[in-house]
């Protein structure tokens, strides 16, 4: 094992289909450090950013980067919804034929920049009593889950074209982008879920900053 791999933080770039603790695992492998761990959770279905914190040093600093500022980039899908807010649940068609002008849907988008309290999603790591909320829905038991107060700093529209909308958002810790999915299709009484998902930066960390797993130290 390289010893400058010990107590480092690593800027990975995980790609769709591994848990964010199937990243960790693949580092401890990698590393031969056991004490790993990572700054925040990335879906499964989701792309982009995630920070894994190597060795004690560094894993004393998760809450300092689980606080930090995300940025991420969403696909959404207009007029329909999904039972777990994003692709992998089961799909409702909600509005075929009645796509939203871009005025309605840019100022839809404008009312949630600001702080609000926002309901996780019911498929969300969210913990109740030790439990994650995803675990507890899955076994169909409905999570009892809070809203949250959370900020969302920016909303940018990157491209439209009924009925996918796609969109660049700035958002304090503990944002879920599936529930504002969700959010933007009640308010626009169309209904709404993440297609795709990309995390793009942590406070000062930036995508283009991060490798590739297979690029990791060994």
């Amino acid at each position: 094992m390289d010893s400058s791999i010990q107590n480092s933080i690593l800027l990975i770039n995980k790609p769709p289909g591994p848990t964010s603790h199937d990243i960790v695992n693949m580092v401890r492998k990698k590393t031969g450090v056991k004490r790993v761990g990572h700054a925040g959770t990335l879906d499964p279905f989701a792309e982009g950013l995630l920070i894994i914190l190597v060795g004690r040093d560094a894993t004393k600093r998760q809450a300092e980067f689980l606080g930090m500022d995300k940025t991420y980039e969403a696909a959404i899908h207009l007029g329909a919804t999904s039972t777990t807010d994003d692709k992998t649940g089961v799909i409702r068609t909600v509005s075929m034929y009645k796509p939203v002008y871009t005025l309605k849907l840019e100022a839809a988008l404008a009312s949630f920049v600001g702080t609000y309290d926002q309901m996780p999603s019911s498929f969300s790591a969210k913990k109740i009593n030790g439990k994650k909320a995803y675990e507890l829905a899955r076994k169909g038991i409905q999570p009892d889950l809070k809203p949250k107060k959370i900020t969302i700093h920016s909303i940018d529209i990157l491209s439209y074209q009924w009925p996918l909308l796609t969109i660049r958002c700035s958002v304090s810790s503990g944002t879920y982008i599936r529930a504002l999915a969700r959010d933007i299709g009640e308010k626009l009484g169309v209904g709404a879920y993440v297609e795709k998902l990309k995390r793009t930066a942590i406070g000062p960390y930036s995508i283009e900053q991060a490798t590739g797993i297979d690029e990791t130290k060994n």
